[in-house]
């Protein structure tokens, strides 16, 4: 796997944070747990903060990230609480799922790929969500000003109801949107939509 400048950029940033032992969940990850349950599938998942207390809500959970600072810190922490954390290291721009989940978060990951991967991955993120199961998925939106944390060969700023778009067939729970202040005078615009699917035709509610 080759890193890129998004990867080698949070490489870092996780590394200060375990040194600082800071591992709160963020706002974002806070408003995801609720809906979390069953099998769950944590993408981009970072230190594992939502990954490690949905599992210490009963959730057996598949966590991914690209970082290698990341999945060395929440391995070690799963393995030593006991918990059903399954961690993996992976190029996320390009990572074929071949299993199911009842809900799926992606949350701070999917800007930092082309527009062609970032909505290939996502569309593969729905379908892999049982019926009746939820997905959060969490994005800088277009509006965004602060740059320094993409790689130069490509990112992608998704609208606003491009993102509502995508999910036109499911149930939305909620649709929230936040802005951020960031360092000089720029500012991080964030989406998260948080989705029920359906289910099949015939299969009841």
């Amino acid at each position: 796997m080759n890193p890129n400048a998004s990867v080698e950029f949070f490489d870092q940033q996780f590394r200060r944070q375990v040194a600082a032992g800071e591992y709160a969940l963020n706002p974002f990850e806070s408003a995801a747990l609720p809906h979390l349950r069953g099998k769950v599938l944590d993408y981009g998942c970072g230190l594992g903060n939502l990954a490690i207390e949905a599992a210490r809500r009963g959730c057996s959970v598949l966590a991914l990230d690209a970082s290698h600072a990341a999945i060395d810190h929440l391995r070690t922490v799963a393995e030593q609480g006991g918990l059903p954390v399954r961690v993996v290291e992976a190029d996320l721009q390009s990572f074929e799922l071949t299993e199911d989940f009842d809900a799926v978060a992606c949350i701070g990951l999917l800007m930092f790929f082309d527009c062609p991967a970032a909505l290939r991955q996502l569309s593969q993120l729905q379908a892999r969500v049982r019926p009746g199961g939820v997905a959060v998925v969490n994005v800088l939106t277009d509006g965004t000003t602060f740059l320094d944390m993409f790689a130069p060969e490509g990112y992608c700023l998704l609208k606003p109801d491009d993102l509502r778009a995508r999910f036109a067939d499911w149930e939305i729970l909620s649709f929230t949107p936040q802005e951020f202040p960031a360092p000089n005078n720029t500012r991080k615009v964030f989406i998260t939509i948080i989705a029920r699917k359906p289910h099949a035709a015939g299969n009841g509610a």
